[in-house]
């Protein structure tokens, strides 16, 4: 538009000078040229929008401080070094045993024990009466101990299954002293006559009553058995008498004939008519129990034990003087008596297999005469230890 004014202001003025030319007239004063349009002040740019400040830049996150690494798992102490395995000599061994026949065997590895020459650590009690013995074995405070079988089996059951039998080591040591006379031969010569004799009640007393049964005599007709309480009783009455029979064990076998002297004799041997009858079974007097929680601690120690006890009854069978010696030093009992007594105890060390062979049987036969003798059922296969031979 302004182009526009400007050009149409040219030619007027243009047209004005070619006028003044052709006559002069007084000139008008040319009209004041209108003031160009004011031209509009540019429109004032709109001021650059204010940029938006840059998005406040987020500030870096704070980068999460690392994990605090979890300290390196606190190495396991090394495992401890599981102790060295034990050694049969790091084990005791509490032993319990009976005076008279059922610790003659032990003999030498109690006197050993005493000296510090024995393979195992050992302690021992000696007593004279399986009461006395019993209560500690149930306690804990024996681990093995001496004595009859039927208790053996007594102790199985009230147990539970806690005590064991590893051997047996007494056999039969019951026999029929005679005085005035050589009329008994054999059981059968006992009918008729009165016998003293002790084990009212318990395996003495079913011994004989098993064995005269099997001689084709009634126990409670054909035989007075009259049953006293000690067997230094039935050696006085014996005294007494002029001819007299009495069924008495070792070591009061030895006692009579030396109180009696020459008057007296052994008549019969119960174990020898016991085997006689080869009825697949042995007379046993006595073995040795076990704890099992024991037996299952410590195997290698009992093992152990067990085979120097085989080994002390084999060299005091084979040495009776030099036993019967040790007998009286230990308080089994005294050396003359023990030095007639080992040949006549019959003892022995029956273990594993050979163990289960001898005594099933002979319970089984105390059994069927009064299931209390042993604890009022046969005891399971658990009752006889281990292979240990």
């Amino acid at each position: 538009m302004k182009k526009g004014l400007s050009l149409f202001l040219i030619l007027a003025l243009l047209a004005l000078t070619l006028a003044g030319c052709g006559a002069p007239a007084e000139s008008a004063p040319a009209e004041e040229a209108a003031p160009a349009e004011e031209a509009a002040p540019a429109e004032e740019a709109a001021p650059a929008e204010e940029a938006a400040p840059a998005e406040e830049a987020a500030p870096v996150e704070e980068a999460a401080p690392a994990e605090e690494a979890a300290p390196a798992e606190e190495a396991a102490p090394a495992e401890e070094a599981a102790p060295a395995e034990e050694s049969a000599d790091d084990v005791e061994i509490r032993i319990g045993a009976l005076t008279g026949p059922t610790a003659i065997g032990m003999a030498k590895l109690l006197t050993d024990a005493d000296a510090g020459e024995a393979a195992g650590n050992y302690s021992y009690l000696l007593a004279g009466s399986a009461d006395e013995l019993t209560p500690k074995l149930l306690q804990g405070e024996l681990d093995v101990a001496a004595v009859p079988v039927n208790l053996a089996s007594v102790l199985y059951n009230k147990t539970e299954g806690g005590i064991q039998i590893a051997c047996v080591n007494t056999l039969g040591v019951l026999y029929i002293v005679e005085k005035g006379g050589e009329e008994i031969q054999s059981l059968a010569d006992l009918a008729g006559r009165t016998l003293y004799a002790t084990g009212k009640g318990s395996t003495p007393e079913y011994t004989l009553r098993y064995l005269l049964t099997s001689a084709g005599l009634d126990p409670d007709k054909d035989v007075d058995i009259q049953f006293k309480s000690e067997p230094a009783e039935v050696v006085s009455l014996m005294s007494t008498e002029e001819q007299s029979l009495a069924m008495l064990p070792q070591p009061f076998v030895t006692v009579a004939l030396n109180t009696l002297g020459e008057a007296a004799r052994i008549a019969l041997s119960l174990n020898d008519e016991w085997e006689a009858l080869d009825n697949g079974c042995m007379l046993v007097t006595a073995g040795l129990v076990v704890r099992r929680a024991f037996a299952e601690e410590h195997p290698e120690a009992l093992a152990a034990f067990l085979e120097e006890y085989e080994a002390s009854t084999v060299w005091v069978n084979e040495n009776v003087e030099e036993a019967a010696q040790l007998c009286e030093d230990l308080g089994i009992v005294k050396a003359p008596i023990a030095k007639k007594d080992i040949p006549a105890c019959n003892i022995t060390y029956l273990g594993a297999a050979e163990l289960r062979e001898a005594l099933p049987g002979f319970l089984e036969i105390l059994y069927e005469q009064n299931p209390a003798a042993v604890g009022g059922a046969l005891p399971g296969d658990d009752f006889y230890f281990g292979d240990i031979a």
